[in-house]
């Protein structure tokens, strides 16, 4: 007889969220809390829905950039400009635990959706805010996406070549990290939620708390020392390219074959074991080269033998004689790489999930939920939803009654 198999249990099953976000942070937010068992009801404008359907869109009417962030939840129709709309959130919001918004400060407040209304609907709803800059400062009001939170926050200042224009990451990874503060934040008041309710004491209602969650603070919350290095010794961090301020030899390298890799040889051990293996023992033994401060002093030579080397052999002759010296080092991947990559598929971190496109259902390759809860992904139950595909399903079951026209 086969052994039963469990289902995966998700920690935040019994979670009802409702989602009034665009874009992508309030969205990650949303989706990092289905992903673990939270039933999340993305509530989106009619004909049009989220922006981001049409972001990057190659074919249909749903950019599969859309279908990633917006995983695992249910899309409901609702107009919020109209009366009718927005009493029916209020309704929803009654049956909900958490209430996930990332609208400019004060804009549900004039669709009659404040604190004092929210309250009323459900006194014991968790609230999370996403803007550019928090809900109070003087900057409250201004608008702003994650390139402007990324220059706001520090980040942007660091990234590129130090004689070019500051440049950007290829993702909107202020808005990300927004979304992951966010959802950390409603765990938290969750939890909080059902620690003073054992105790027999009252949870803040939605006008006495609210996790307020900025673009441009998310952004700062990653720059690790750069504030204090500067207060404590007028230390301006400048660009490095594709080194790390104070760290060698740690870049990217290529090689002869044309790819790249990453190594990390900066450990004071570590860095004897690289350079025997790129067969410079002068530099090895070179006492000026025996700590990160030396090394960092002499990062164009360190970076020019190690070029030298990686550029007469193929990425993955560097990467095996890296790998027997226990020299941190790694391909630089692309798409194919990741989805062809055994690590990446024994820890189900690739999931294949049927998706319409072009009128025919294919299998499309969607990353993995992170973290792992045991040896591998959690499975993906469905990619991000066609526009209002459950509204009528939802009205039925959570309010029992049909769903007001669009």
């Amino acid at each position: 007889m086969q052994p039963t198999v469990q289902p995966p249990v998700r920690p935040l099953t019994g979670i009802r969220v409702i989602e009034l976000g665009n874009f992508i942070a309030a969205p990650t937010a949303g989706r990092l809390l289905a992903d673990f068992g939270a039933e999340v009801i993305k509530i989106e404008r009619p004909r049009t829905g989220d922006e981001i359907r049409r972001w990057r869109l190659y074919d249909g009417q749903t950019s599969m950039l859309y279908r990633t962030v917006n995983r695992n939840k249910l899309s409901v129709e609702l107009d919020l400009r109209t009366d009718a709309g927005r009493q029916a959130v209020l309704d929803l919001l009654s049956h909900s635990d958490v209430l996930i918004e990332n609208f400019r400060p004060g804009t549900l407040d004039r669709w009659g959706l404040d604190a004092e209304a929210l309250t009323a609907a459900n006194p014991e709803l968790v609230v999370a805010r996403i803007s550019a800059f928090g809900q109070t400062g003087p900057m409250a009001a201004r608008p702003g996406f994650a390139a402007v939170a990324e220059g706001f926050g520090g980040l942007r200042a660091l990234i590129g070549e130090p004689d070019r224009p500051p440049a950007r990451t290829g993702v909107s990874l202020g808005d990300s990290v927004a979304g992951v503060y966010a959802a950390f934040g409603v765990v938290m008041a969750l939890y909080q939620g059902e620690r003073l309710r054992s105790q027999g004491r009252p949870t803040p209602t939605p006008a006495q708390q609210h996790i307020d969650v900025a673009l441009h603070e998310a952004v700062f919350s990653l720059m690790e020392s750069l504030v204090p290095e500067y207060s404590a010794h007028g230390v301006v961090r400048r660009r490095t390219g594709g080194r790390m301020e104070g760290i060698a030899p740690s870049n990217a390298y290529v090689c002869g074959d044309g790819s790249s890799v990453v190594i990390g040889g900066n450990g004071d051990a570590i860095f004897g074991r690289f350079m025997t293996v790129i067969g410079r023992p002068d530099l090895r033994d070179d006492p000026a080269m025996a700590d990160n401060p030396g090394r960092w002093a002499a990062r164009e030579r360190l970076d020019e033998a190690i070029g030298a080397w990686t550029g007469t052999l193929p990425r993955e002759e560097v990467l095996a004689q890296l790998e027997a010296a226990d020299v941190p080092a790694g391909p630089i991947y692309e798409a194919a790489d990741i989805i062809a990559d055994p690590q990446y598929a024994a820890r189900a971190m690739v999931q294949h999930l049927p998706v319409e496109i072009g009128g025919q259902i294919r299998e499309v390759a969607f990353p993995g939920i992170v973290p792992l809860l045991g040896p591998a992904s959690l499975p993906v139950h469905h990619v991000g939803p066609d526009l209002g595909e459950h509204t009528q399903e939802v009205f039925e079951r959570v309010l029992g009654r049909a769903a007001p026209q669009p």
